[in-house]
């Protein structure tokens, strides 16, 4: 509540009548792009014991799907000065429910797919060598390579949409030769994966939403109104749960859900047709 309390009482004086004007060093955002994706028919990889689950089901159904971890590689456009090239790798841990026996329940096993997609942005361009006391001494070679002034790629991901999951017979040729897992996946399932499918393979198809941006460092001079001074005491908290529940306001919502009119879905045309 402390940020809403201050941006009120900046709004309240003239925002021509700064106090003062001051540099800031902070990342600038030069170009940013968002995308809609249907991933369809991605490859799930699993274990050798989580494989062979796989190679006696009859049946397979998707029950969730998180985003693991993004790579990002960032390199300057041949020819186009200003803009760069940002190669996205995606690791995507698939929940199964893998049905071996129509009459039993189903098992539930992780595996893993992966995208990979290439956008280019503006990130401008930058012709000097920058360097930091918190860099360590002993390693000027780390500081020599880090000083290029590069600017950084960002990816931000929504929670992905699991949309379906099929299980197929495994082709002739099934082994992804060109498929690299990095080690540090491999232990989020515990072991390596298997790259090469002997029976049954399974597809699945995921909605991704994301919003690529580049972003560089700068010294901005902005107009400051005054330090931002914290306007609310802080409260203890109290081991006693009880007295925590109290502070805790009745949930009316919850039992009495608004109506069409009090969400305001009339003025905006929401009505359903």
């Amino acid at each position: 509540m402390v940020e809403s309390n201050y941006e009120a009482s900046t709004q309240e004086r003239d925002p021509g009548c700064f106090k003062e004007a001051v540099c800031i060093d902070a990342m600038r955002i030069y170009d940013s792009c968002s995308d809609k994706d249907c991933l369809e028919d991605l490859r799930v990889y699993f274990t050798p014991s989580v494989q062979q689950t796989i190679d006696d089901a009859v049946n397979v159904r998707m029950k969730n799907v998180e985003v693991i971890t993004v790579y990002l590689d960032l390199e300057p456009v041949p020819f186009h000065k200003g803009f760069y090239s940002i190669d996205m790798t995606f690791f995507f841990d698939i929940c199964l429910d893998v049905y071996c026996n129509p009459a039993s329940g189903p098992v539930t096993v992780n595996g893993l797919s992966i995208f990979s997609k290439k956008v280019i942005l503006y990130g401008s361009e930058g012709n000097v060598k920058m360097f930091s006391s918190d860099r360590s001494l002993d390693n000027p070679d780390d500081q020599t390579y880090t000083s290029r002034v590069l600017p950084k790629a960002t990816c931000q991901v929504a929670e992905p949409i699991g949309l379906s999951a099929r299980l197929c017979d495994a082709p002739c040729h099934s082994c992804d030769s060109c498929c690299h897992i990095p080690e540090c996946i491999c232990k989020h399932y515990g072991g390596e994966l298997e790259t090469c499918v002997r029976k049954r393979v399974v597809y699945v198809t995921i909605g991704l939403f994301t919003i690529i941006q580049i972003v560089r460092n700068v010294q901005m001079l902005i107009p400051a109104y005054d330090f931002c001074i914290p306007e609310k005491e802080c409260v203890t908290s109290s081991d006693n749960p009880c007295e925590l529940f109290r502070r805790i306001e009745f949930p009316t919502d919850e039992f009495f859900p608004p109506k069409v009119n009090d969400c305001g879905c009339e003025d905006h045309g929401c009505k359903k047709k």
